[in-house]
């Protein structure tokens, strides 16, 4: 179980308590949380549920340096949101339950998703790339400014690499790693569906391969380096693995990987990567996916 956060006041605690009522938490009082990244990876290989391992991923505490960031942050909080209750947990992988596409990036922004308890939402990337989904069909709304706003992916998931918001956006590699099993887990319980992944930036695009690996699929050596625009399809589960497909299951089960910057202000303030840019991004994941064509005029 998770323990009283401390203050008496809640509003000031470090973090929501899980069962207290915050909109989409996924967790309850007695969900088991992992204290160590061996723990991690027991508890995410043993998720029976979808909604199980989410629950679970909301409630870590494996990584102390991050813990103190997050809830550190979440107590201080950004001037503009001083007034505002702050997630200050992991947050969870979000949206579709049987997803075509699979959107990963690199972890919780500390005011953003660390904030509001929902990847890419909250701060300037988020309101870039929801901009986008939504031009693009895979978005019910222009926007995602808070958990319960009604917001909802449509045929995409999203998840991050590390869970946790980490000091100047910079997890380290051991916090990288101890994280892993989290996005191994789930994409091990949406590879059914699954026909995309795109990928956002470089750490993400690294922290990938490994993850595609102990999954089952078949990852290409050496490892691609990451490009805006880079595509590569990766081969089908292997025979035995925990998930694995079906001769039968789309293609064997191969995934179109692609590349897509990061949207990220240093990014879209500069222009490295532009409405259009990203737009073709997913327009070309949901072509790949299978999904039904839009028009973006």
């Amino acid at each position: 179980m998770v323990g009283d956060p401390g203050p008496a006041d809640a509003a000031a605690a470090p973090f929501v308590p899980p069962g207290t009522g915050w909109p989409g938490d996924p967790a309850a009082p007695d969900t088991p949380v992992a204290l160590t990244a061996a723990q991690v990876g027991e508890l995410a290989a043993d998720a029976g549920s979808l909604p199980e391992l989410i629950a679970r991923q909301s409630v870590c505490r494996a990584c102390p340096r991050l813990v103190e960031w997050r809830e550190e942050v979440a107590v201080t909080r950004r001037k503009a949101f001083r007034d505002q209750r702050y997630w200050g947990r992991p947050v969870p992988g979000w949206g579709d339950a049987e997803p075509a596409i699979l959107i990963v990036g690199l972890a919780p922004a500390a005011n953003g998703g660390n904030r509001t308890g929902r990847v890419f939402t909250g701060d300037r990337s988020g309101d870039f790339i929801f901009a986008s989904l939504y031009r693009c069909g895979l978005a019910a709304r222009p926007d995602s400014v808070a958990a319960g706003d009604g917001q909802r992916l449509i045929g995409a998931r999203m998840a991050a690499v590390v869970r946790c918001a980490p000091p100047e956006n910079k997890p380290t590699p051991r916090e990288r790693d101890a994280c892993i099993p989290w996005l191994t887990a789930e994409l091990r319980m949406v590879a059914r569906s699954l026909r995309v992944i795109v990928v956002l930036g470089g750490f993400a695009w690294q922290a990938l391969w490994p993850v595609l690996a102990a999954g089952g699929y078949q990852v290409p050596r050496p490892r691609p380096a990451f490009a805006h625009g880079a595509e590569l399809a990766v081969g089908g589960q292997l025979a035995g693995r925990p998930g694995a497909l079906s001769d039968d299951d789309h293609d064997d089960g191969r995934l179109l990987i692609l590349g897509c910057y990061h949207p990220s202000q240093q990014n879209t303030f500069t222009g490295r990567v532009t409405p259009d840019m990203i737009d073709a991004i997913f327009v070309r994941a949901r072509e790949a996916a299978g999904l039904p064509e839009i028009d973006l005029a």
